[in-house]
């Protein structure tokens, strides 16, 4: 595999928040969000075998795979399964617009997929058929910059089947007042949420 960057910190998003993880970064994406603030993981990084990757996360349980989008390669699958085999709680962080059906259907692997809103710029490729493969330990993420998306993700919402938890985020996030005021004002039951990594270490990369 292509790895952008392997390192341990602090899980900054969703509900895992706050749990020490360690973070194996995959290169390349799909898409172009204009919000987007891991650009750098489009391009380099080191070509790695699955057991090179496993002998550099050392003990820490919890792991999260993330991107770029690390299903564009091909063995994101098996070494999700190679970490879950070892005993390790996977997070696996998807944009929304890849297949994920064929993820393993394991206890210990919360996928956590993102629907991109309008000012992303590319909610038009969002695989909103991914919906239904996400069980109820999951986690759907909307990224908010403005009312535009915060209804685009009600509709979202309102219209489909969603079992599992929901979050929504500022763009940037750590600006939470306004989207905690709409959210409380449409009586959505879900979670506004910071980024945590950036409240703490601000715009670093490798944190």
């Amino acid at each position: 595999m292509r790895i952008c960057e392997i390192f341990r910190s602090l899980q900054g998003e969703g509900v895992m928040i706050g749990i020490p993880t360690v973070f194996i970064r995959t290169v390349g994406c799909n898409l172009s969000c204009s919000w987007c603030d891991t650009a750098y993981s489009r391009e380099g990084g080191e070509e790695m075998t699955l057991e090179e990757i496993v002998s550099r996360i050392g003990p820490t349980r919890h792991i999260c795979l993330t991107g770029g989008e690390p299903l564009l390669q091909d063995d994101a699958v098996p070494l999700t399964q190679m970490l879950l085999d070892s005993g390790r709680h996977v997070t696996l962080e998807t944009n929304g617009s890849m297949d994920i059906s064929g993820l393993p259907d394991h206890p210990s692997l919360l996928v956590s997929m993102d629907i991109k809103c309008p000012m992303s710029g590319m909610e038009h490729r969002m695989r909103l058929e991914n919906l239904s493969s996400l069980k109820e330990k999951d986690q759907l993420k909307f990224i908010i910059a403005d009312g535009y998306d915060l209804n685009y993700a009600v509709n979202v919402l309102r219209h489909h089947e969603v079992r599992c938890n929901v979050v929504l985020s500022p763009v940037g996030g750590m600006d939470l007042e306004p989207l905690a005021e709409e959210v409380l004002a449409s009586g959505l039951e879900v979670r506004v949420l910071p980024q945590l990594h950036k409240i703490i270490w601000g715009e670093r990369k490798g944190v």
